[in-house]
């Protein structure tokens, strides 16, 4: 756990290096403001970790942590525009505090920056560092559009929802975690396994982020609970209700949506998705696709320690309600 604090502190301590112009204003200041807002830095921090699982040191992998932490902060300015989302981490969003067109010229120099900072790997691993960051900065935005377009379809399968979440969240985390491994020059075998590994680590962690935002503590889980529930958004559990539901129950769900008082909706949802074994079933799906990313991360070869990805694991899924 201390390490991978450490790894954090250091991710955090080399964004601060990174000097953005003084102007034009306001193309910059919003990017000193964005970083100024602080997270998690779990993507860079998967980077470091899996370069040392590799076999070789952290530091040839900085700056594709670093371009990975910076793609993930471009992506949640424009995803913040389009979900018209007023804060971020408890802070005014960038649009909301400066105005969209300038967000999106912000972000945009964010991608930009990422790109500069994969440039800096040695020679021989660029090509195939770009390709797999290429092909993973167009399935982002697959899925991000898949969950836009979910809004306003009044049909979604789970299987559907699982590829949504595969694409907008997941397959940054295989992509962080192949990165080290291209550094630290693994058999393509291997790089194929820690990105699986990654992808389904992070639709375990999404589908326990559904679960969470409904049945969390909000002291644990940083965030009052029913967001998902308040904005109607097709979740796993919703999903898994609308399946199983019939007759009466289908009416209900149905109905529970146009409720504006969350006191009242939130228990109503609950008390639907009871009856209908939704938690559990969701909860099953989390197993699934945990169990996947254990084996996955078992079943590579390699002599060196897998401690710190497993304790990483650990802080990814110690958010219990």
């Amino acid at each position: 756990m201390n390490k991978i604090v450490h790894l954090s502190q250091l991710i955090e301590s080399e964004l601060n290096t990174i000097q953005f112009p003084s102007s034009p204003e306001n193309l910059y200041d919003p990017l000193t403001y964005f970083f100024s807002i602080g997270g998690k830095r779990l993507r860079p921090v998967l980077t470091l970790l899996s370069a040392e699982l590799g076999g070789t040191d952290k530091k040839e992998a900085i700056s594709c942590a670093l371009a990975i932490e910076i793609f993930h902060n471009f992506s949640l300015i424009h995803d913040d525009i389009m979900d018209d989302a007023p804060l971020r981490r408890g802070k005014v969003t960038v649009h909301e505090k400066w105005n969209s067109n300038i967000a999106i010229l912000s972000g945009d120099v964010l991608l930009v920056k990422a790109y500069q900072l994969l440039s800096k790997q040695k020679a021989q691993h660029i090509p195939e560092l770009l390709s797999l960051f290429n092909q993973t900065a167009i399935e982002v935005c697959e899925g991000q559009q898949m969950d836009m377009d979910f809004e306003t379809r009044e049909f979604v399968s789970v299987e559907e929802y699982i590829e949504m979440i595969r694409l907008k969240t997941s397959v940054l985390l295989g992509c962080a975690l192949e990165f080290g491994f291209i550094v630290s020059e693994n058999s393509l075998s291997n790089r194929k396994k820690i990105y699986e590994f990654g992808v389904n680590l992070g639709i375990a962690f999404q589908i326990q982020d559904d679960i969470l935002d409904l049945y969390g503590d909000p002291e644990k889980v940083g965030k009052q609970v029913g967001g998902d529930v308040k904005s109607n958004k097709k979740t796993l559990l919703y999903l898994i209700a609308e399946k199983n539901a019939t007759g009466e129950l289908r009416a209900k769900l149905n109905e529970i949506k146009s409720e504006l008082d969350l006191n009242l909706k939130i228990p109503a949802i609950q008390e639907i998705y009871e009856v209908l074994g939704v938690k559990k079933e969701t909860k099953n799906y989390l197993d699934i696709y945990y169990q996947r990313a254990i084996d996955l991360l078992e079943s590579i070869e390699t002599d060196n320690d897998k401690t710190s990805i497993i304790e990483m694991i650990d802080v990814l899924f110690n958010r219990e309600h």
